[in-house]
């Protein structure tokens, strides 16, 4: 598996049901269960892929997040002020508005992975990992055991598609999945008014892109390839059919070129592209902190793929079909998916969508 390290923002897949434990993706949701817990008040439980329960009797006051994405999720939920601190912190400017400020206050646990010491010693009594499905932590050898979480008081639950969605049997198409998770979040830290609100919001922007373009037939969608720049451009890195980018592409009326590929990350040989030969090309960098910064990091992907021999022949590139979104908003499962849906789909039909 390829470092996700300096990439948590790309990698972290974050969306569907919150996962108590490390499941292996088999479909079970978590949504009754957060709904009778919203209902109800505490107790709540949410379950893992395979089932298992983890309930919270009461909302958690220490919250420690694995990376940026889950720390986004809480801080748009309002349980920010909860966040004792997180691993992969997010760089200055990927946050919009007052969320980046808020989000340059919390305490960095790790520049990358929370070193296991540090989080079972952090006094948090809940700790949200989005790294599962890769096993990200048990892959570098510095993740606490179950036991070890218990023993320090600490309930460990993971983002439900981050963990599962590699290993679910279909592929990904929208993003219910995501809403779930900012549900059951909701449910877990007593913020269920506002996750309602987050949640009907993204319905409301992509029900409309459904209804515009969600008729039209396969054939007619064009073909869209998601460039991860920030991967490397030896050997480029597909969005397969389980990575929550696979469902923006779709709900926004495109084909994902790598939609046969069943995975959220694969590695793939420019060939593959060529003979895909995309008519859109999503220009995936990462946001470097400012205006400037970001169009200059566009610049350079798309100047590699006109300058580049293998690339430069490219229907997209010859036509100049290019999309400058960043990666976070597609491949981060989160309320900005919602947005990229709309974004990509006033670019691609702007006759039925609108101006992009």
């Amino acid at each position: 598996m390829r470092s996700r390290v300096g990439r948590a923002t790309t990698a972290a897949v974050l969306g569907g049901l919150l996962a108590a434990g490390c499941g292996s993706g088999n479909g079970d949701t978590t949504g009754p269960d957060a709904a009778k817990g919203d209902s109800a008040g505490y107790p709540v439980t949410v379950t893992d892929c395979k089932g298992a329960r983890t309930t919270f009797d009461s909302t958690p006051r220490h919250i420690v997040t694995s990376n940026a994405a889950s720390l986004e999720l809480l801080l748009r939920l309002g349980a920010g002020d909860k966040v004792l601190g997180t691993g992969f912190p997010p760089g200055k400017g990927t946050l919009p508005g007052e969320l980046d400020a808020r989000a340059q206050q919390v305490k960095v646990l790790g520049d990358t992975l929370i070193p296991k010491e540090k989080l079972l010693g952090s006094g948090a009594d809940l700790y949200i990992d989005t790294f599962a499905s890769m096993n990200m932590g048990g892959g570098m050898g510095d993740a606490p055991t179950e036991d070890e979480f218990r023993a320090a008081g600490i309930k460990h639950i993971y983002l439900r598609s981050t963990a599962c969605a590699a290993m679910s049997k279909s592929p990904v198409t929208d993003l219910s999945a995501v809403q779930d998770d900012i549900t059951s979040l909701g449910a877990v830290t007593g913020t269920s008014d506002r996750a309602r609100e987050l949640v009907d919001g993204m319905k409301k922007k992509v029900d409309a892109v459904r209804k515009a373009v969600g008729g039209t037939p396969e054939k007619e969608r064009p073909t869209y390839f998601f460039f991860d720049y920030d991967a490397g451009t030896k050997q480029p890195m597909a969005v397969c059919n389980r990575q929550v980018a696979n469902a923006v592409i779709t709900l926004a009326g495109a084909r994902n070129v790598f939609a046969d590929c069943d995975g959220d990350y694969r590695q793939v040989g420019w060939e593959d592209v060529i003979a895909a030969n995309p008519d859109w090309i999503q220009l995936g960098v990462r946001n470097r902190g400012s205006e400037a910064a970001n169009r200059k990091a566009f610049d350079e992907a798309q100047q590699w793929l006109e300058s580049n021999p293998a690339t430069k022949g490219l229907k997209a590139v010859k036509e100049g079909h290019f999309l400058r979104i960043g990666s976070e908003r597609t491949t981060i499962a989160g309320v900005g998916n919602a947005d990229t849906v709309e974004r990509i789909a006033k670019t691609l039909h702007p006759g039925k969508v609108g101006r992009p």
